[in-house]
């Protein structure tokens, strides 16, 4: 049975507008798809999509588990991916991983759900594991799952030396006691220390300690030592090649650097450095 014309371009007209970030305008079209009474799984699908993309996790699994619980095919097989998504967001380890492996169960071949399955086999030490899913999701959809570009410590002592020297000497040698780190990825404990958590591929670096603005005699916690954090594994998916990968943790280190001087994040990203 055909769906009515009107129908036809209100879900092409969703897709269009997920796909250029225009998230309300996206939800507006899904609610309206989906007030037309026809039962469309796309609409329920897209209209999670909007939401997972606004930060609204609750609403987006609401609307996956909709398409889950009443289609069936590869449609429910998207749904169990991106409902894995939001609870990775969300820290729910276990219920992502029972989402992904169904999702691989119904489509494997579905590659979001390898990368997914590659994210909780890399926290788990898995690292052989881990490559093989980011390589199947990669060999599948090349342009959304690239392949990490491989980060070594010598490239991130030579950018970090590169960025210090950038600075200015007085600054240079406040930083002269506080080390760059360079850990995998973020603990789940720092991942909490955030209302809402945040998810652990959305973190590149992390500033511990107190900025110079806060510092005070009075106060003997603030002289505790301070440390610059780099995410190795995020910062290699966050970029598509070498030149972009350096140019990230070039920002990343100035983003942290900004807040050991007492730099909110507005005032990082009029910067540029968010």
């Amino acid at each position: 049975m055909s769906r009515p014309p009107q129908l036809v371009k209100l879900l092409a007209d969703a897709e269009d507008a997920l796909a250029e970030g225009r998230l309300e305008d996206a939800e507006s079209l899904c609610r309206a798809a989906i007030l037309s009474g026809e039962q469309l799984a796309e609409a329920h699908f897209l209209l999670g999509e909007a939401l997972r993309d606004q930060g609204r996790l609750d609403e987006a699994e609401g609307a996956f588990r909709s398409v889950i619980l009443s289609f069936d095919g590869p449609v429910a097989a998207d749904a169990w991916a991106a409902l894995a998504t939001v609870l990775l967001q969300e820290l729910r380890w276990e219920e992502c991983r029972k989402a992904t492996n169904r999702a691989l169960r119904e489509a494997p071949d579905n590659p979001e759900a390898a990368w997914v399955r590659g994210i909780l086999r890399e926290r788990r030490g898995d690292n052989h594991g881990a490559l093989r899913d980011f390589s199947r999701a990669w060999r599948i959809d090349p342009v959304s799952f690239p392949m990490p570009i491989p980060l070594s410590d010598e490239l991130v002592d030579a950018v970090v030396s590169e960025c210090l020297m950038e600075l200015h000497p007085t600054l240079r040698d406040y930083l002269s006691n506080v080390p760059v780190l360079l850990e995998e990825f973020p603990s789940e404990a720092l991942l909490r220390q955030y209302e809402p958590p945040i998810g652990p591929t959305q973190i590149l670096g992390y500033f511990s300690g107190t900025s110079i603005a806060e510092r005070s005699l009075e106060n003997p916690w603030s002289s505790l030592p301070a440390a610059i954090v780099i995410f190795r594994t995020n910062l290699q998916r966050f970029s598509r090649d070498r030149k972009e990968l350096v140019e990230e943790l070039r920002t990343t280190l100035f983003h942290e650097v900004g807040h050991f001087l007492g730099l909110s994040e507005s005032d990082l990203e009029e910067r540029g450095l968010d």
